[in-house]
């Protein structure tokens, strides 16, 4: 199992002003993101430097450490954190059935879709492969 890195303009959520001041800082892959900001202090340094809250910043932590699971990527990663799940750790920690209700409620809530929710099998994949990767020593 492999961590899947992504394009920051892949990442849900973000401005195009916000995916140019990342890149005028070096910060063009979800990898980068995740190694610029292990730290609070170095999540507060970025966002010093882009003018923006610090909890913003944690938004697009979580959303581009989700999308290392494989699956879930970039298509899933702001589903899954809507859904209350901010890491690959608590990610593979979840139950299945409550994860899976948690995300088909908010899909019926926001969208008026239950057709939209990722089925069980899928939210079961997502979960394994969070275990896995959060398993790895170096992930």
């Amino acid at each position: 199992m492999k961590s899947s890195y992504w394009q920051i303009e892949q990442l849900p959520g973000l401005s195009q002003k916000e995916q140019a001041q990342l890149k005028s800082l070096g910060i063009t892959t979800t990898q980068a993101l995740l190694n610029q900001t292990k730290t609070q202090t170095q999540k507060q340094a970025l966002a010093n430097q882009l003018n923006a809250s610090v909890q913003l910043i944690g938004k697009w932590v979580a959303l581009a450490d989700l999308a290392r699971v494989s699956p879930v990527g970039c298509e899933y990663c702001g589903l899954i954190l809507h859904s209350g799940i901010i890491s690959v750790q608590q990610l593979a920690a979840a139950n299945i059935a409550q994860l899976h209700r948690q995300i088909l409620k908010l899909q019926v809530t926001m969208l008026q879709r239950s057709d939209l929710c990722p089925s069980l099998a899928m939210v079961q994949t997502w979960i394994q492969e969070a275990k896995a990767l959060s398993q790895r020593k170096n992930n």
